[in-house]
C-alpha cells in the first residue's frame, strides 16, 4: 500500500520514498486511532500526513524517552540542534538528513508556514522544564504548540471548501481537543513523567492538588475529590469538541469522514473515562479494536462515496 501511496502522491524520489515510508511505520506503530482514520483519506493525501505525524512523534520521543544518561541540559541542547538544523533545511526545501527530509518536501509542496514549526519546538522545550501549570491559560500556551499546530498543519492537506482563514480555527480546536483528551487518559502515565497537565486553579476548585493525584496514583484509584475534577475537565474538553465539530463541513468532501471518524474515536475515549465512574488510575482508557473498527467501516463507505464524486484536493503550493 506504501508504494500505491507514494505513486498517487507523485513521490519518486528514492531517497524521499523511503523517507516517507519511515514516516507511516512510525504512526502504524505509536498512533493506532490516529493511522486508522488515515486510511479514510485518499492515497494521495496520505503520505504528507504520515510525514507529519511522523515528525512530531519523533520530536516527542526525544523528550518522553529519553537515551540511558540524559539529562534535560543536553535534551534542550539536541533539540536546539535539531530545530536549528531542521529551519535551515525548512528554508531551501530540501535536507540531507533523511529523518527531516520527508515532513520538508511535505512543508514544501502544501506550504506550511515556518513559524507553525517553531510553535512546536517551543512545546518540546517546556516539557524539559515546566512540570505544572497554573492556569488554563497557561496551559493554552502549551497546547497551541503540541497540537493546535498540528491541526493548522493537516489542513492544507485534508483542504477546504470554506475560507481558509474560517476553516482554521476549527482545526485548531479539534487539535486541542484531541490534545485535552489524552491528557485525561495519560493522567498516571505523565504523573510518572513528573508532570500534570490539568489546570492547577481548575483543580483547586475540587480540593485536588499535585499530591493528591500522586496519593491516588499510589492506591490506585481516584477518590471522590479526583473524580469530581476528572468530571469537570472532561466537560470543558467536549466543549472544545463542539467549538471544532463544525470544522468538519468546512473540509473538502474526501477528508470528512476521516476527520469525522477521528473525532468520534478520540470522543469515545472520554466515554470510557466516564464509563469507569471517572477514574483515570484504574486503568488507560482504551477504544477496543472491535470499536475502532466497526465506526472505521461505517466511515469507509462515506468515504468511498465522497471519493467517485470529488477528486482529492491539491496541493496549494505543489511542486514538480
Amino acid at each position: 500500500m506504501t508504494r500505491r501511496e507514494l505513486d498517487a502522491a507523485g513521490i519518486h524520489d528514492p531517497g524521499l520514498r523511503s523517507a516517507y515510508a519511515w514516516c507511516r511505520e512510525m504512526n502504524a506503530r505509536h498512533g493506532r486511532t490516529y493511522f486508522l482514520a488515515t486510511r479514510l483519506l485518499t492515497p494521495p493525501q496520505r503520505p504528507a500526513i504520515h510525514a507529519l505525524y511522523g515528525f512530531a512523534r519523533w520530536l516527542d520521543d526525544i523528550v518522553d524517552e529519553p537515551e540511558p544518561g540524559a539529562t534535560p541540559q543536553s535534551l534542550a541542547a539536541r533539540l536546539s540542534s535539531v530545530e536549528d538544523r531542521f529551519l535551515r533545511d525548512l528554508s531551501r526545501g530540501a535536507s540531507e538528513d533523511p529523518l527531516l527530509t520527508a515532513v520538508i518536501d511535505t512543508a514544501t509542496r502544501f506550504g506550511l508556514e515556518e513559524k507553525l514549526f517553531r510553535a512546536f519546538f517551543t512545546s518540546m522545550r517546556m516539557d524539559l522544564s515546566v512540570t505544572d501549570y497554573a492556569t488554563r491559560e497557561d496551559l493554552d500556551v502549551y497546547v497551541h504548540g503540541s497540537a493546535e499546530v498540528i491541526g493548522l498543519q493537516v489542513l492544507p492537506v485534508l483542504g477546504a471548501v470554506s475560507r481558509r482563514e474560517e476553516a482554521a480555527p476549527r482545526a485548531a480546536a479539534l487539535g486541542k481537543a484531541f490534545q485535552l483528551t489524552n491528557f485525561l487518559r495519560d493522567v498516571a502515565e505523565d504523573l510518572g513523567r513528573g508532570r500534570v497537565y490539568l489546570p492547577a486553579d481548575e483543580l483547586k476548585e475540587h480540593r485536588v492538588d499535585r499530591e493528591r493525584l500522586s496519593w491516588c496514583a499510589g492506591r490506585g484509584r481516584a477518590d471522590s475529590a479526583v473524580r469530581s475534577a476528572i468530571r469537570d475537565q472532561i466537560a470543558r474538553t467536549r466543549r472544545v469538541y463542539a467549538e471544532a465539530r463544525p470544522g468538519i463541513a468546512m473540509l473538502h468532501p474526501v477528508s470528512r469522514p476521516c476527520v469525522a471518524t477521528a473525532a468520534a474515536l478520540y470522543g469515545r475515549i472520554l466515554d470510557r473515562i466516564e464509563s469507569a465512574d471517572h477514574d483515570v488510575f484504574a486503568g488507560r482508557a482504551t477504544v477496543s479494536q472491535g470499536r475502532r473498527l466497526a465506526v472505521a467501516c461505517g466511515a469507509l463507505a462515506r468515504a468511498q462515496w465522497a471519493r467517485r464524486r470529488h477528486p482529492a484536493p491539491a496541493p496549494p503550493a505543489a511542486v514538480g
